[in-house]
């Protein structure tokens, strides 16, 4: 008889009370069959006072039901797409809770055609709205996040993705014959480098730590995106193709 996720068969002891004491900031619940309310119920069930973020009154009632079954009465709205929405939202959580221990980022959007439509289609104003969504606000959300653990001397920050950031999946791409691959360059003295600060620490640590002991240049990367755009890689898509003296595959 399957049970609560520590009572299934094969899974892992939860030491009772492992989160006791700990606040934590759960974003993204919708309605039962939400992540943010599985990884809500595993954190409540280990000890930690929770708090939720909403968007907008249409969801705003759902959570507040949620939220008494995870004994919380801190449930706030919070537009993640615009900053004095979550200005708002971390204020109030600091001044309910005290502080923050955790924080569950699990929240994403993109407008429907984004899945309907080809890839290629995709409207600049709907792909700007999916990454606001999707990803900045993960961003944003740990910047106001970020003194209200260090206040308690630190914390955990956890965000959803899904493999079709890094695989092929239908709906996602779409069948044209077209290989696309993207290559991962080391630093490279360029106008846009020439504003990175430490920037040339970068290059010192390439050059004394990379396999190949020595930095790379613009040249390199264009040898790699020849062979990328060439018959020589007719075979090759979906490839990340790293041209940095080696640097990605030191462990320490």
């Amino acid at each position: 008889m399957l049970g609560s996720p520590r009572q299934r068969e094969g899974s892992a002891d939860v030491p009772d009370g492992i989160l006791d004491g700990k606040l934590a900031l759960v974003a993204g619940v919708a309605n039962k069959r939400s992540i943010a309310w599985a990884i809500a119920q595993a954190l409540h069930g280990a000890g930690a006072r929770l708090a939720f973020t909403y968007q907008g009154e249409r969801l705003g009632g759902s959570v507040r039901k949620l939220a008494e079954e995870a004994e919380s009465d801190v449930v706030v709205e919070c537009d993640v797409s615009a900053d004095a929405s979550i200005d708002r939202a971390f204020e109030q959580v600091g001044s309910e809770l005290g502080g923050l221990d955790i924080m569950v980022h699990s929240v994403a959007f993109a407008p429907q055609e984004t899945f309907t439509n080809r890839f290629v289609d995709t409207p600049r104003e709907a792909f700007a709205t999916a990454l606001d969504i999707s990803a900045y606000s993960m961003i944003a959300m740990a910047r106001r996040a970020e003194p209200l653990m260090a206040a308690r001397g630190g914390g955990a920050m956890v965000t959803m993705t899904y493999m079709a950031s890094e695989r092929t999946f239908p709906g996602y791409n779409g069948p044209a014959s077209i290989r696309v691959n993207a290559i991962s360059a080391g630093p490279v003295r360029t106008l846009a480098s020439a504003g990175i600060a430490g920037f040339k620490d970068m290059e010192s640590i390439i050059e004394e730590r990379s396999p190949l002991g020595r930095n790379i240049e613009a040249a390199d990367v264009g040898q790699a995106a020849l062979y990328l755009c060439s018959p020589m890689s007719q075979m090759v898509t979906g490839s990340t193709v790293y041209v940095d003296s080696g640097y990605h595959s030191m462990g320490i």
